[in-house]
C-alpha cells in the first residue's frame, strides 16, 4: 500500500502521532475518492443498460397486450351475440313422410279407400314472448363483456405495476448496499493500516468488526438479490405473450431471465381524486358509494343484473300455452275399378294446458326471483369490497406521508450527520471504530427504509386508482395517465 510505504519513509523524520494521522486522513480520502468514482461507474453502467431496461408504463402495456383473457373475454361476447341472434328465430319447421292405413292382408296401396301416401309439416311457436325475451336477456349478458375487460385492464395494470415497484425497490435496494460495500472495504484499509502502525487507538477487534458487517452486507445482498430475482420471475409471467393458436414451447415470445434491467427513475403516479382522498373530514359510505357505482366491475355486475332479470318474465311466459300447427297431405291410389280416389288435405292445431302450476310453473318463478336477487347481493360485496380497499389504502398512505416527511427532514440529514461525526472523531482519535461501523450501517439502513417508504406510496397510488376507475370514458387505468415519469 502507498500510504504505507509513504509512512515507512517518514517515521524517522515526524512524529508517530503526525504520521497515524496523516495515514488515517490519506486512507480516508481514498474512500472519498473510491466512493466517488464508484458512482461514476455506477451512472456509466446504468446509462449503457437504459436502453434494454423495462419502464413502468412499457411493462403494463405490454402485459396489457399479452393477456390472452382479454382475447376470450372477446370471443365469449361474440358468442352470446351470435346466440342472441339464433335465441329470437322460431323453430324449424317438422316435416313427415308416410304410408297409412295399408291393408295388412294384401300391402296392396288401391286395395282399401283410406290408403294413402301422407306429407305432414309441423310448426311450434314458444310461449308468449320467450324468444323476444331469451333474445333481450342474452344480448344484455353480453354488455357486461367490455365493463369485464376495463376493469381486467386495471387489475393488470394494478398486479403487474405492484410488481414492477417491488422489483424496483429491491433493484435500488441491491445498488445502494453495493456503494456501501465498497465503502466498509475501504473502511476495513483504514483499520488494518492503523492497526499496523501501531499507533492510535485502531484494534484487532476493529478490523473483526468491519469484516464482519461486511459478510452481513454481502448476505443481505444475496437476500434482495433473491427476493428481485422472485418479482422479476413473476412480472415475466404477465409480460409473456403467446402466438394465438400456438401452444408449442418456442410459440412464447418473452425470454424468462432474471437479468431484466428496469429503469433507474421512479415513476411519479398520479393520484386519482386527490381531494378527496387527502380531505380531512370523513365521508359516508353513500358519498363514497356514489364514486364506486361507476367502476367498470360493478357496471359490469349491474348488466349482469338485468341479464339475469329476465328469468323472471321467461318464467311467466311458462304460464301460457305453447302452440303449434300442422298441415297434411295424403295421396291415395285409383279403386279397383280405376276410378280416381280423392285426395285429403288436414289441418289442425296443438297447444298445451299449463293447468298443475303449482309444482312446475310456481316453483320456476320463484327459483328465477331467487338467482336475481342472489347476483344483486354480489353488487353489495363489491361495493364493500371497494369501500375497505379505499378506507385501507388511504390510512397507509397519510401515514407513510408523515413517515416520508419524518425521514426527508428529520432521520436522514440526522443519520449522516452522525456518520460524520463519527467519522471525524475517529481520525482525530477522540472517536471508536465501532461509533464508526454502526453509523454507517444506521445510514445505510435508513436509506432503504425511504427507499421503501417511497416505494410503498406509489403502490398505494395505484390501488386507490384501481378503487376510483372510470367505466364508460377514456380509462383511468391507461398508462398514459396512471403513471408520468417525473421530468423535473
Amino acid at each position: 500500500m502507498l500510504a504505507l510505504h509513504y509512512y515507512s519513509q517518514l517515521k524517522d523524520k515526524i512524529s508517530d502521532n503526525f504520521i497515524a494521522k496523516l495515514i488515517t486522513s490519506t486512507l480516508l480520502i481514498l474512500v472519498t475518492v473510491s466512493l466517488a468514482f464508484s458512482q461514476t461507474v455506477k451512472a456509466a453502467t446504468l446509462q449503457k443498460h437504459s436502453v434494454k431496461s423495462l419502464g413502468f408504463v412499457q411493462a403494463v402495456q405490454q402485459a396489457q397486450m399479452a393477456d390472452p383473457w382479454l382475447t376470450g373475454n372477446r370471443h365469449q361476447q361474440q358468442a352470446l351475440e351470435s346466440l342472441s341472434i339464433a335465441a329470437n328465430t322460431l323453430p324449424d319447421p317438422k316435416v313427415s313422410i308416410g304410408m297409412a292405413n295399408i291393408a295388412a292382408d294384401t300391402l296392396r296401396f288401391s286395395q282399401e279407400p283410406m290408403t294413402q301416401f301422407k306429407l305432414g309439416v309441423s310448426q311450434m311457436f314458444p310461449r308468449g314472448d320467450t324468444l323476444a325475451l331469451m333474445n333481450q336477456q342474452l344480448k344484455a349478458e353480453s354488455k357486461q363483456y367490455p365493463f369485464l375487460r376495463q376493469d381486467r385492464k386495471a387489475k393488470v395494470a394494478l398486479t403487474v405495476g405492484m410488481l414492477w415497484l417491488d422489483a424496483y425497490k429491491m433493484q435500488q435496494s441491491i445498488a445502494l448496499i453495493a456503494e456501501n460495500k465498497s465503502l466498509f472495504s475501504q473502511l476495513i484499509d483504514v483499520a488494518e493500516a492503523r492497526y499496523s502502525s501501531t499507533i492510535g487507538q485502531a484494534q484487532q477487534q476493529d478490523i473483526i468488526r468491519a469484516e464482519l458487517e461486511l459478510s452481513r452486507i454481502d448476505d443481505k445482498l444475496v437476500q434482495f438479490t433473491q427476493q428481485r430475482n422472485a418479482y422479476i420471475g413473476q412480472l415475466n409471467q404477465w409480460l409473456m405473450k403467446i402466438e394465438q393458436g400456438n401452444t408449442a414451447a418456442n410459440s412464447y415470445q418473452t425470454t424468462n431471465t432474471f437479468d431484466t434491467m428496469l429503469e433507474t427513475q421512479l415513476p411519479q403516479i398520479d393520484l386519482q381524486n386527490k381531494a378527496l382522498i387527502m380531505a380531512k373530514r370523513q365521508y359516508s359510505n353513500a358519498e363514497l358509494v356514489s364514486y364506486f357505482t361507476s367502476h367498470p366491475g360493478v357496471i359490469a355486475i349491474d348488466n349482469k343484473i338485468k341479464s339475469v332479470a329476465f328469468n323472471k318474465a321467461l318464467a311467466k311466459q311458462k304460464y301460457q300455452p305453447e302452440w303449434g300447427v300442422n298441415a297434411s297431405y295424403g295421396y291415395r291410389g285409383n279403386d279397383a275399378a280405376s276410378n280416381s280416389r280423392a285426395d285429403l288435405f288436414s289441418v289442425g292445431i296443438t297447444f298445451d294446458v299449463p293447468l298443475f302450476t303449482a309444482n312446475r310453473q310456481d316453483q320456476q318463478l320463484k327459483a328465477a326471483v331467487s338467482r336475481t336477487e342472489a347476483v344483486k347481493t354480489e353488487k353489495q360485496l363489491r361495493l364493500r369490497q371497494l369501500l375497505g380497499a379505499f378506507s385501507s389504502a388511504k390510512g397507509r398512505l397519510l401515514q407513510l406521508n408523515k413517515r416520508q416527511s419524518l425521514y426527508e427532514q428529520k432521520l436522514l440529514p440526522q443519520f449522516h450527520q452522525q456518520a460524520e461525526i463519527a467519522l471525524n472523531a475517529y481520525t482525530n482519535d477522540s472517536g471508536d471504530f465501532g461509533e464508526i461501523v454502526r453509523a454507517r450501517i444506521d445510514e445505510l439502513d435508513a436509506s432503504i427504509d425511504h427507499l421503501g417508504i417511497t416505494v410503498e406510496q406509489q403502490k398505494l397510488h395505484l390501488e386507490l386508482n384501481y378503487v376510483f376507475s372510470k367505466a364508460n370514458q377514456a380509462s383511468k387505468f391507461t398508462p398514459a395517465t396512471l403513471a408520468q415519469q417525473n421530468q423535473e
